[in-house]
């Protein structure tokens, strides 16, 4: 399995399955850090713009409307360019 999945503009069909609405929310202003997923996270990105370098990997840009998984084990730098509001949910 990739280390991050993305899903452009998934159905909206979908995101109601997975109850996706229902998952917290998450904000975070511009900003730079390094990340460890101690397990797999799944998240869907309201607002903002986003590149997720995995540690020895290439950049990732997700934004508006991504449906994204990172696989747990995974470590990365975040670089949130326009600041990001998603939905997310571990395990």
């Amino acid at each position: 399995m990739e280390q991050i999945t993305v899903e452009h503009n998934p159905a909206p069909a979908k995101l109601e399955v997975l109850g996706v609405h229902s998952w917290p929310l998450w904000e975070k202003e511009i900003s730079t850090f390094p990340w460890t997923y101690t397990e797999q996270e799944r998240c869907y990105l309201l607002h903002g713009e986003v590149v997720v370098t995995p540690d020895n990997g290439q950049p990732v840009t997700l934004r508006k409307g991504d449906y994204v998984i990172f696989a747990a084990g995974l470590s990365c730098t975040w670089e949130i360019k326009q600041a990001v509001k998603k939905h997310y949910l571990f395990g």
